[in-house]
């Protein structure tokens, strides 16, 4: 065996000094906060996935919009009125839009802020705020009549968007005047108009327009013969709302709410339905 000298350590040498050990790595533990913000991020994420597949399937699965005309025409034979009806004119234009859907030609058929609502109260059990498009009552009288519930509501929601993607808003217009129930058996504007006031829409009145704007919501409540104190109500509302989104000014308002309708006996029509 060869012996070998214990060679010098680094201790041995004269003025070296031992470094000092560097401390383990310790990972840093992910905050509280960064936890919480990715798992809202994955929830929100999820949850933007599975809307636009279900407004996906519903895009493909809802008839199209371009049957809406050919449905329209079949209601008008079935309630005995001409299709296509006269134009629309503006005396119920803007009372509609400006109590229905004031966003209305803004908006692609549906109006988000409402929709967000009426989820938001569906998920709390609050009270319907309403808020439908015109597009999505057209969509509720062409396709969806008599009819409700959550999948129905969602329904009308791609249809109207269709609606809103096939026809102008004119037409869009048009086709909800000439669908609409006025009531006392009144379908379609140009009967409405004949039947309530004896002449045809295009010399409807302001407060005239704004009556039967008015009574399509609730034609069996805001009766304006047989119950005109709810359909005064009714129409001092469909006022306000033309003031307030600058149709009218507040004295042409008021002036309006106090002109006489002239509402004619029933079966005394001045023009023909």
């Amino acid at each position: 065996m060869v012996w070998r000298a214990p060679e010098d350590t680094a201790d041995d040498v004269p003025g070296y000094t031992r470094p000092l050990p560097r401390p383990p790595k310790v990972s840093r533990p992910v905050s509280r906060r960064r936890r919480i913000l990715k798992r809202a991020a994955f929830i929100v994420a999820t949850i933007v996935a599975l809307f636009v597949l279900a407004a996906g399937t519903l895009l493909l699965t809802t008839p199209s919009a371009g049957q809406a005309t050919k449905l329209a025409e079949q209601q008008a034979a079935q309630h005995g009125i001409g299709y296509p009806g006269p134009p629309v004119p503006d005396n119920f234009v803007r009372p509609l839009i400006a109590t229905e859907d004031h966003r209305f030609y803004s908006e692609p058929g549906i109006d988000p802020l409402a929709v967000g609502r009426a989820a938001a109260g569906k998920l709390t059990g609050g009270q319907d705020q309403g808020g439908a498009t015109i597009e999505q009552q057209l969509a509720k009288m062409l396709y969806t009549p008599g009819q409700s519930g959550l999948a129905v509501e969602l329904k009308q929601l791609a249809l109207a968007v269709k609606l809103n993607a096939a026809y102008s808003k004119a037409q869009i217009l048009r086709l909800y005047a000439e669908v609409a129930y006025y009531g006392h058996g009144y379908y379609g504007l140009q009967a409405a108009s004949c039947g309530y006031f004896g002449h045809p829409p295009s010399q409807l009145t302001v407060s005239q327009g704004a009556m039967l704007a008015g009574v399509v919501n609730a034609p069996s409540i805001d009766d304006p013969v047989n119950d005109p104190m709810n359909a005064h109500a009714r129409l001092a509302h469909v006022i306000a709302r033309m003031v307030a989104v600058g149709y009218l000014t507040p004295a042409q308002g008021t002036q309006e709410l106090s002109a006489p309708l002239g509402i004619v006996p029933r079966g005394q029509a001045g023009c023909s339905t």
